[in-house]
């Protein structure tokens, strides 16, 4: 009975839809396979409204859409580009969007205390690596002598913040402070872009309660601009460099307005980036609802992870309702390439991953992560002791509900037991970070401490 009810509530929609002129998504092969039993759940709320950006990290969306993986499981979706993430953070708080892809940190500030506070939950990790930092025509002329170049005359990779450091003290002795531009203050790029910055010594400013620019001490002025306004901000000069996602670093290549000059994949080797956030309240009224998302999007990104599909999928992103950006620009980075100086394209696999190295999977320790950067740079304005930092992300991140969305898949045939991962929901110590830096999960306020810029927990330890 559950069942017939999910399916006619499903072609209901979907007739409802034709009705007025739209057009019922064609089922993928993967999706049409008849031998394949469906665990179908009694779906609380079939009909569903999903917020992103214009960023190719949304990808796993417009996928789940685009390919029936969302029909399938008896859900009708309508997805929405947004302007801004304030926009998204604050229409997922207020009810206008039932779930939204979402910068990782927003979640965990929300419920850490920093800016708007809400009880948000991530059931599912949209995907690893995926930004860039790229500067200004002019800053790259004074920067690339400072960097060490090959045996074929290119600039070694990973380039660091050093060779940043002479051109910023060029612009503040002719009298103009260093300019940079990231997405939001509890944006992944914002704690990459100070990453990248304090490894070489270069500060990039503190928040205090009376200073929510984050602009104390700094070298480095860091201040707000939405992604798809990068490439013009950095073109009329109210800024000089800045970090973001794709296609916005290629698109300043393709525009030969700008250089990148490194990419997270170097800052931190298959970093956490977007996630998917829908509301406590949400999960709680409509659980099965929940895990029937989760799994379309497992679904989702285990098809973009497939080297042959990654052409389709930047068809279908750039369509004017997804990311709308050009094909070619598109295929960049989301073809296995990555082009810093125009003509220097250089192989880079793993510049998007969408499912692979467990993508998917909502570790506490990488939230922990965004938790230390918080404190780090004065967002979390006191020092907390190690055992709230994991209650806090266990309130946040629900692996509970992907690990059901995945069994079900297994059960079900879309793939295979191996890929849920064996986990306490914490991944080994790394040293992959660009300065070399340990670290691990279990003792953030060892990690803290363990940078010269930044504040220090000495006494908690």
């Amino acid at each position: 009975m559950k069942s017939i009810t999910v399916k006619a509530l499903s072609t209901f929609f979907l007739l409802a839809a034709m009705a007025c002129g739209g057009k019922a998504e064609k089922k993928s092969k993967e999706t049409a396979q008849a031998d394949i039993p469906a665990n179908t759940l009694e779906i609380e709320k079939p009909q569903l409204t999903f917020g992103f950006i214009k960023l190719t990290d949304m990808a796993p969306l417009a996928i789940a859409k685009e390919k029936g993986f969302f029909e399938d499981e008896g859900l009708f979706v309508s997805v929405e580009a947004q302007s801004n993430w304030k926009n998204v953070l604050d229409r997922v708080i207020d009810g206008q969007l039932d779930g939204s892809h979402m910068l990782s940190g927003q979640p965990i500030a929300a419920g850490a205390g920093f800016g708007r506070q809400a009880e948000l939950v991530t059931p599912f990790s949209m995907d690893l690596n995926g930004n860039g930092i790229t500067v200004s025509n002019d800053v790259w002329s004074k920067m690339k002598p400072n960097v060490p170049k090959g045996a074929d005359g290119k600039p070694e990779h990973p380039i660091k913040a050093d060779a940043l450091k002479p051109v910023i003290s060029e612009y503040k002795n002719s009298g103009k402070p260093f300019k940079m531009g990231m997405v939001f203050p509890v944006s992944t790029h914002n704690y990459e872009i100070r990453y990248w910055l304090a490894a070489a010594g270069i500060h990039p400013g503190m928040y205090t309660a009376d200073n929510v620019q984050g602009q104390i001490d700094a070298e480095v002025l860091l201040s707000v601009t939405p992604p798809p306004q990068m490439p013009a901000t950095l073109e009329a000069g109210t800024i000089y460099g800045y970090c973001v996602g794709e296609p916005w670093n290629q698109q300043a290549v393709f525009k030969g307005i700008g250089v990148p000059v490194t990419t997270n994949y170097d800052i931190w080797k298959n970093n956490p980036e977007k996630v998917f956030v829908m509301t406590k309240k949400f999960v709680e009224e409509n659980p099965n609802t929940a895990v029937a998302v989760t799994k379309a999007l497992i679904r989702a990104g285990k098809w973009l992870d497939v080297p042959e599909n990654r052409a389709e999928a930047v068809k279908i992103l750039s369509m004017p309702q997804y990311v709308g950006a050009d094909e070619v620009v598109l295929a960049n980075s989301m073809t296995g390439t990555f082009e810093f100086e125009k003509g220097d394209k250089r192989s880079m696999p793993d510049f998007n991953v969408f499912y692979k190295y467990n993508a998917t999977y909502p570790f506490y320790s990488d939230g922990i992560w965004f938790l230390t950067q918080m404190r780090r740079w004065g967002q979390i304005p006191e020092a907390k002791p190690a055992a709230w930092y994991e209650e806090t992300i266990k309130d946040i991140y629900r692996p509970d509900i992907w690990k059901q969305a995945a069994e079900l898949l297994v059960t079900e045939g879309h793939i295979p037991a191996s890929d849920i991962p064996v986990t306490d929901g914490y991944k080994p110590a790394t040293a992959d970070f660009i300065d070399g830096n340990t670290y691990d999960a279990k003792d953030p306020i060892g990690y803290i401490n363990s940078f010269e810029i930044g504040n220090k927990d000495d006494s908690l330890l």
